[in-house]
């Protein structure tokens, strides 16, 4: 668990810089927590912010680095441009090109590797060769506190809701936004979305131990993987009350829900808390995580296919 305390002094790091995304309701018993809103479509840029901001001038002289398919990737590109320092991303050379694409607009340089380098560069937390101030994309208790200033928010806003559904991608925004809510609200239960192809999580909580799964790439390209990252599983089993693989096809109708019902725009990880609630019957609070989708994959599920 992330202590409140300094999820609270990352709230301070972070200031106004961070937009305080609306809370939503769908229906009768569903919220959406908009993170696809912040400045770059993602929740990424709290926990940026958090990290960047939080470390010493002296570990900043070299630059900072992360390992990112997209979204993170631009958070710090953001946080390094507004402090004036260079920004290089260890990234899959097959990452959605418009992820690529806003990290160079940013300023971002992007390091291309195979997804076995990239999933090692978290790992390792760095990659041979680059060097700058590592910015981890998940196991970095100030990018998870950042991360948790939304459950914050989500306790501000909301008196009574009994589940927060979460898309765990490598467990970082699941641990911030839990530690809070956890706090806070001790009796709401923490739920996980993962695409179903790519489901380590869920696997691990239904075998009650760390396991590694069959892993497939899909267009929801910003959450699941397969296996979890070191350390994850003792969080995760500190804080989730329950995960849910999602079936691809589940992942698109929400994705179609999000833009008819909300007219929202989600990626595939933002749309897979909704598509994860579909047959809960609790009030529950669902972060829509980020809203960088390709327009190709959009445009195939707007159609009413599944990519």
């Amino acid at each position: 668990m992330i202590p409140i305390d300094e999820i609270r002094r990352a709230r301070e790091r972070i200031g106004d810089d961070v937009l305080r995304t609306p809370l939503v309701q769908l229906d009768e018993r569903t919220w959406l927590k908009l993170e696809c809103l912040q400045p770059i479509g993602s929740f990424k840029l709290r926990g940026a912010l958090s990290a960047i901001r939080a470390a010493s001038p002296a570990e900043l002289a070299g630059g900072v680095v992360t390992a990112s398919a997209g979204n993170m990737a631009q958070g710090v590109a953001w946080a390094a441009r507004e402090l004036g320092l260079r920004a290089r991303i260890v990234a899959p050379a097959d990452a959605p090109r418009a992820k690529l694409d806003a990290v160079e607009r940013l300023g971002g340089e992007i390091v291309p590797v195979t997804h076995e380098e990239w999933w090692q560069a978290m790992v390792n937390r760095g990659h041979p060769g680059v060097d700058g101030f590592f910015v981890h994309p998940v196991d970095d208790e100030a990018v998870m506190a950042g991360n948790g200033t939304i459950g914050l928010e989500i306790a501000e806003d909301l008196r009574d809701f009994d589940a927060v559904v979460v898309p765990w991608g490598g467990g970082g925004l699941t641990t911030g936004i839990g530690s809070a809510v956890k706090t806070l609200r001790p009796n709401v239960r923490v739920v996980t979305a993962e695409p179903a192809t790519a489901a380590p999580l869920s696997a691990s909580l239904a075998a009650g131990a760390q396991t590694d799964v069959v892993y497939r790439p899909s267009f929801v390209d910003g959450a699941g993987g397969p296996m979890l990252l070191p350390g994850m599983w003792d969080r995760a089993r500190l804080i989730v009350d329950e995960a849910v693989a999602v079936p691809l096809a589940d992942v698109a109708e929400g994705m179609r829900a999000l833009a008819a019902r909300a007219h929202v725009v989600a990626e595939g990880a933002g749309a897979l808390a909704l598509a994860a609630s579909r047959h809960r019957q609790d009030r529950c609070v669902c972060i829509v995580s980020g809203g960088n989708v390709d327009a190709g994959v959009l445009a195939t599920v707007l159609a009413g296919k599944t990519p």
